[in-house]
């Protein structure tokens, strides 16, 4: 097993990030500047997809996708009844798990910082003024 696997950056992990800088009252959702991604297939679990679309906030998904070129790839809205929704709950695995970001920036909506994406990790440390 390759560690490397577990630390790309997919887009479940933006989903929840946000910008933690001094001042900024809304650092949510991060703009993303990706310069390189990948995609690899992984397994299909539809119960770990279903009960994590509550947690994820579907319009900053969908945003991400289309900064991603891949806006056709995933529905615009939650389906209803999307536990017993196959087809949206294979959009949604590949959206959230198969896509990496390898390297870009996410960068706050409201300060223009940007956090850099290297090697799928993203760096969201803060320097000192901005503590």
């Amino acid at each position: 097993m390759r560690v490397t696997r577990f630390l790309k950056m997919r887009l479940m992990t933006h989903n929840m990030l946000t910008s933690h800088v001094k001042g900024v009252t809304n650092g949510y959702p991060l703009i993303l500047e990706a310069t390189e991604t990948n995609e690899k297939e992984i397994d299909f679990n539809p119960e770990f997809i279903a009960k994590m679309i509550p947690r994820i906030e579907w319009s900053a998904l969908v945003n991400a996708m289309e900064k991603l070129g891949k806006a056709d790839l995933i529905p615009e809205e939650v389906a209803d009844e999307y536990e017993n929704d196959e087809d949206f709950l294979h959009k949604a695995h590949h959206a959230l798990l198969e896509i990496d970001v390898i390297k870009g920036n996410l960068v706050c909506p409201q300060s223009g910082r940007k956090f850099p994406i290297s090697n799928g990790i993203p760096n969201m440390l803060l320097n000192e003024d901005e503590v």
